[in-house]
């Protein structure tokens, strides 16, 4: 299923969200400019290796130094390739308006760079001995995607499901959409636990860790109805309700 709108209408500007989308595009139009060797060097210095921490912490490779904990924030600003890119910023996208509508500017981004963190942190937890540097946002858009199911868990999000060369639009539920992604996560994650391989790959347990965050997050976040008005029957999106409904 690929998500194409977001029925929730929003009431504020999104300034955190696009925000954050031009610095990962600007970041990775940046990596696209690095020779092999260069993107090496830098990956190696800024996305997320565990088992460097594994080292570290375990074995006592050398004591703590304050410089290794950057990658478990700059990891979340770097991708792959484009197709990496752009599901990624099409998802924020798409529900990080929403979220930062109810949050607020500030709140929401303290909210993304948390579910970041924790996501790089259980990606780490469960892949101590991988050498492969994890990057991309995702972690962070799923702690998105877990505080949008959260607080719409019945909103209606409109997806595409292509059956060959026939493109199908349905109407699907807010908690069926995330629900489903998040047991699929789960599940990859649980195999690639039992698989005999130095990790690699798409960083599974990032994304359910990011999707519990922003679960238990934003209820904390959310604005109160004092702080955000009530919305009108009339302002929602031609069809579905204030809240997403059809």
């Amino acid at each position: 299923m690929i998500p194409i709108q977001n029925t929730v209408p929003n009431r504020y500007p999104a300034t955190v969200t696009y925000v954050l989308i031009a610095v990962n595009c600007l970041v990775f139009i940046f990596q696209q400019t690095l020779d092999p060797l260069e993107e090496q060097l830098f990956l190696q210095a800024f996305a997320l290796v565990p088992a460097r921490y594994f080292a570290i912490f375990v074995a006592g490779a050398r004591p703590v130094d304050a410089a290794d904990f950057l990658p478990f924030f700059t990891m979340m600003f770097l991708h792959g390739g484009w197709l990496h890119l752009i599901f990624n910023m099409w998802t924020l996208w798409l529900f990080g308006p929403t979220l930062e509508d109810r949050l607020g500017h500030g709140p929401f981004l303290l909210f993304y760079i948390v579910c970041g963190v924790l996501a790089a942190v259980t990606h780490a937890l469960a892949e101590p001995t991988s050498t492969v540097p994890a990057l991309g946002a995702s972690g962070a858009i799923a702690g998105v995607l877990g505080g949008f199911m959260w607080l719409f868990p019945w909103a209606q999000i409109i997806v595409l499901i292509p059956i060959v060369f026939i493109p199908l639009f349905f109407e699907v539920p807010a908690a069926v959409f995330a629900g489903v992604w998040f047991l699929i996560q789960l599940f990859q994650g649980t195999i690639q636990l039992f698989m005999a391989s130095p990790g690699g790959g798409v960083a599974w347990w990032a994304h359910v860790g990011g999707f519990v965050a922003g679960l238990s997050l934003v209820p904390w976040m959310v604005r109160s109805a004092v702080a955000y008005r009530t919305y009108y029957r009339d302002e929602g999106i031609y069809g579905f309700s204030p809240q997403g409904r059809s």
